[in-house]
C-alpha cells in the first residue's frame, strides 16, 4: 500500500519517519494483527522488528510458522508519540487501511495480538473472554491472544502465548493444506475452542 506511506488522514503523520504498511504473502492464510508500530518499526518501516518482534519470531518458529507464510500488520500504520495507545480517532481514519488489507488478503485466520487490535475488529465482548478463543464472524475466523509487547513486560505469559500460536498453526494446518502443509499433531488440534458469532 504505497498510499499509507504518503498518508496525512490523522495527527500520527506528523510525527513517524516511515509508515508501516505491514509484510508479509498477498495470498496469505493468517493474518497478524497488532496495535501501531514501535520506535524500532518507525525507523525500519517493518512490523515487529524490536524485542517484541524477537518473542513474536519466537512462538512463531516453536508452532512450525515463519513470516514468509504470513501477512503482518498493525492497526494503525504510524509510531503513536512516546508508544502511547493509539486513540479513538486515529484509529477510525486508519482502519479502512486495515480492513481493505483482510479484504484483498483474504485469510482464513486473522490473528489479533492485543486488547487493542481486538477492540477495533471484535465489537461483541471483551479481550479477556476472547483470549485463545476462535470466534468465527462474517464468515472470517479470528483469534486473540496477547501482544508479544505484554509478554515482555511479564515472562508469565510467555507459556500462554505460546501455547496460543500453536493453535492458530493447528488450525491452519487443517484449513490451509496443502499450503501450509502438516505442521502440528491431531493432539493439539482436539483443544481447538471455536464460538460463533452472528
Amino acid at each position: 500500500m504505497e498510499e499509507v506511506s504518503v498518508c496525512k488522514l490523522c495527527r500520527l503523520a506528523s510525527y513517524r519517519s516511515n509508515a508501516v504498511a505491514g509484510e508479509g504473502r498477498s495470498n496469505a492464510c493468517i493474518i497478524l494483527v497488532g496495535e501501531a508500530p514501535g520506535a524500532n518499526e518507525d525507523k525500519e518501516g517493518r512490523p515487529f522488528v524490536g524485542f517484541a518482534g524477537r518473542i513474536l519470531d519466537e512462538a512463531l518458529s516453536n508452532a512450525g510458522l515463519d513470516r514468509s507464510m504470513l501477512f503482518i500488520t498493525n492497526v494503525v500504520k504510524c509510531r503513536p508519540p512516546n508508544n502511547r495507545r493509539p486513540r479513538r480517532d486515529e484509529i477510525e481514519r486508519c482502519m479502512d487501511y486495515l480492513l481493505r488489507q483482510i479484504s484483498a488478503i483474504r485469510p482464513y485466520i486473522v490473528c489479533l495480538l492485543g486488547a487493542t487490535a481486538h477492540d477495533t475488529l471484535i465489537h461483541n465482548g471483551r479481550f479477556k473472554e476472547h483470549r485463545g478463543r476462535f470466534i468465527t464472524m462474517e464468515n472470517r475466523i479470528y483469534f486473540t491472544t496477547y501482544h508479544p509487547a505484554a509478554v515482555a513486560y511479564n515472562r508469565a505469559l510467555k507459556r500462554v502465548f505460546m501455547n496460543d500460536i500453536k493453535m492458530i498453526a493447528a488450525l491452519a494446518s487443517l484449513l490451509c493444506t496443502p499450503y501450509m502443509g502438516s505442521i502440528i499433531s491431531i493432539y493439539d488440534i482436539l483443544y481447538l475452542r471455536v464460538d460463533v458469532y452472528c
